[in-house]
């Protein structure tokens, strides 16, 4: 059985979730405190850092943007990244957004201070950064809408990797009751589309102890 070492929350590893999900996979959870910096743990990936998968063969494969790689040349039959080259192409440039500028700009400074902060007792959230990451979430949603109005997936006609990488994100945020999904009509509606999906139900199932979500998080017609 291949395992994913994670953490329930973790953005990254929730869209690796995804992937193994829609490309049916089946897989084993473990959890992994990071900030224990575990010595088994380190030697599996020196970065310390989730996920990191041990597949079936034995290989381990750590980061998500490298594991879904990994997947998508390993188990072709359902795509991720999309079918064209230019298809592909706006599937990495919108993950790199995703997993990028708005892990910046977003899901660090609310995430990070929220929730991560408590999990791992480094203390309390930082005023400053969660104003900063609340502003910085309109523009996002705003931008991710306007994507949404204009196409059925983020990257075209297809649910693909974009599409969970984004995703991911806005569960963690949402887990945490930060997103005001009034800002964009057209984002809410794709948001609720996709978590709608089969691959999408354990996510919605994951509870942090101590931390819990709003009532419309695991609601599907929210």
């Amino acid at each position: 059985m291949r395992v994913l070492h994670h953490l329930p929350l973790s953005p990254y590893s929730r869209k690796v979730r995804l992937v193994l999900a829609e490309k049916r996979l089946a897989f084993e959870l473990r959890t992994e405190r990071v900030w224990d910096r575990r010595e088994e743990y380190q030697r599996l990936n020196p970065a310390g850092t989730v996920p990191t998968l041990v597949d079936e063969n034995g290989l381990i494969v750590p980061d998500s943007g490298v594991i879904c790689e990994y997947l998508e040349e390993m188990y072709p039959d359902t795509p991720m990244l999309g079918r064209s080259v230019t298809e592909r192409v706006e599937v990495r440039r919108l993950v790199a957004w995703f997993d990028g500028v708005f892990a910046r700009d977003v899901t660090r400074p609310l995430y990070g201070e929220k929730i991560f902060k408590r999990m791992s007792g480094r203390g309390n959230p930082d005023a400053a950064s969660l104003r900063a990451g609340y502003a910085n979430l309109r523009g996002h949603l705003e931008y991710l809408g306007w994507i949404a109005e204009t196409r059925r997936c983020l990257a075209g006609g297809d649910w693909t990797l974009a599409d969970f990488a984004a995703a991911a994100h806005l569960s963690v945020l949402d887990y945490g009751g930060d997103v005001d999904w009034s800002v964009s009509p057209a984002a809410k509606e794709w948001y609720a589309r996709i978590k709608s999906r089969l691959s999408f139900r354990a996510l919605l199932a994951d509870r942090v102890p101590g931390i819990e979500p709003p009532a419309h998080y695991a609601d599907l017609d929210f």
